[in-house]
């Protein structure tokens, strides 16, 4: 089913649906915000049909009485979410399967802190519903974190119970077009949420790639940012990252060479050497945007999961992300308390950044200039080789004249730093050349890439 001819349903028509549903049966537990969603299926009649029962454990006594306490002390949590999906999930099968064998049994959770009244805090939660396509089979889970925009607390409620409506449909209704599954969950919600995870687990979705799941988000404006880690699981940043140093290298990854790995080890170093790093909580990351995946006309599936398969499998941890100004990036792991963020990238991207900056506010210089370089971020400058041999660093970038006294400013206060360390010897490698060589079957590509790579490229037919 395609996008272009799906119908959008009015929240409360999807609730009826499945309200009027006879195989679909299940259950609802709330914690905190998230109050809204069993309430749709009230309203719109029928719902003795569809609920066995819901479930609100607003207490965190109460809670934990319930699903057991959670060790970080945070409730608005992943793991929180699969606590109460076991437990809810688990009582309607020991309750109610030998009275009900014929139906669906499913189990709705959700986890979620709205904005307070003093609007000190940004309203997010966990959302999941496990649930049967068929009474003898093994449940299926739909895992999702919502980052809430609505400037009002009752607007967030109200959003949460849409979102939860979306996902029980989408679910029941869209489960053989994962692609339609993700950008309903959206429906009479833009501009109002971000889906920053998405997980698509169970027998149901065992041809699904969940790193396809992340693009689509991205792809299709649910998210600016999702991340899946080396088993190619999707990963949230609030849980993976939270209050931990974070360096970033965005690259186009096709393929990745030798430079890029050379940058990876010793910007990664040099970032764990900070004073102001801890070494042992810090993460790296590598970043493709949609803008780079489209860089050769359409967005190409393939092309991607080529891309993520090699970086999977050289151990990477990836952000595909609709960023294609840094500060966009900045702003979205800022809302996570990362203390310390690093941007790694090559001299001549650095060059074009600071030229672009300068160009798009010529009467705001100091702001945009503030924008991207923050008190907590660090530019690592990993250098490129000109024609003559002389190298292209931070402290040799051609500037306009105009911000000479601020640009020193940024390296005199270590905004922006050289890349120590670097291997000269991989300075000549261009990936596009690299590219270019695979494409044509030209010899010696393979003595530019990691070996890791080599070996996919060749052994296992991963395309360029």
């Amino acid at each position: 089913m395609s996008n272009t001819t799906r119908r959008t349903l009015e929240t409360e028509q999807k609730a009826l649906e499945i309200n009027l549903d006879p195989q679909v049966y299940g259950a609802f537990a709330e914690i905190g915000a998230g109050q809204e969603v069993a309430r749709y299926f009230f309203q719109v009649g029928a719902a003795a049909g569809t609920i066995a029962k819901t479930m609100s454990a607003y207490d965190k006594t109460v809670s934990d009485e319930i699903y057991g306490p959670e060790p970080s002390g945070r409730y608005v949590c992943e793991s929180r979410l699969y606590k109460m999906l076991d437990h809810e999930f688990g009582l309607l099968e020991a309750r109610l399967r030998d009275s009900r064998p014929d139906q669906n049994f499913f189990a709705f959770a959700d986890t979620v802190s709205a904005i307070n009244y003093q609007k000190t805090n940004k309203g997010n939660g966990w959302l999941g519903l496990r649930f049967q396509l068929r009474p003898d089979a093994a449940p299926n889970d739909v895992v999702l974190h919502v980052r809430l925009l609505d400037h009002d607390n009752r607007l967030q409620q109200q959003a949460v119970g849409i979102l939860g409506v979306n996902l029980v449909y989408a679910c029941y209704r869209y489960h053989r077009d994962s692609e339609t599954l993700v950008q309903s969950l959206l429906d009479n919600l833009h501009g109002r949420v971000a889906l920053d995870l998405i997980r698509l687990h169970g027998p149901d979705f065992a041809g699904v790639d969940n790193r396809l799941v992340c693009l689509w988000a991205v792809k299709n404006g649910l998210t600016d940012v999702a991340i899946f880690g080396p088993d190619s699981v999707p990963l949230h940043a609030g849980e993976l990252l939270y209050k931990k140093p974070v360096l970033i290298a965005r690259g186009s990854y096709k393929p990745p060479t030798l430079v890029q790995q050379d940058m990876a080890r010793c910007t990664y170093a040099q970032f764990c050497a900070e004073p102001d790093v801890d070494a042992r909580q810090a993460y790296f990351l590598t970043e493709i945007t949609l803008d780079n995946l489209r860089s050769e006309g359409e967005l190409n599936e393939r092309d991607f999961l080529n891309r993520a398969e090699i970086l999977c499998a050289l151990g990477h941890t990836v952000i595909v992300s609709n960023c294609l100004q840094h500060k966009k990036l900045i702003a979205y792991f800022r809302d996570y308390r990362v203390p310390r963020i690093g941007l790694a990238l090559g001299a001549r991207k650095f060059q074009t950044i600071i030229r672009e900056t300068h160009a798009q506010n010529p009467d705001n210089l100091l702001g945009a200039f503030g924008e991207l370089f923050l008190r907590h971020v660090r530019f690592y400058v990993y250098p490129a080789r000109h024609a003559d041999g002389s190298l292209l660093t931070s402290r040799t970038i051609e500037l306009p004249s105009d911000i000479h006294y601020l640009y020193q400013h940024l390296l005199d206060h270590r905004n922006v730093v050289d890349v120590q360390g670097f291997d000269p010897a991989v300075l000549h490698i261009y990936h596009k050349e690299v590219l270019r060589m695979i494409r044509s079957g030209a010899p010696g590509w393979e003595n530019m890439v990691p070996e890791e790579v080599a070996r996919l490229i060749q052994d296992r037919g991963v395309g360029m």
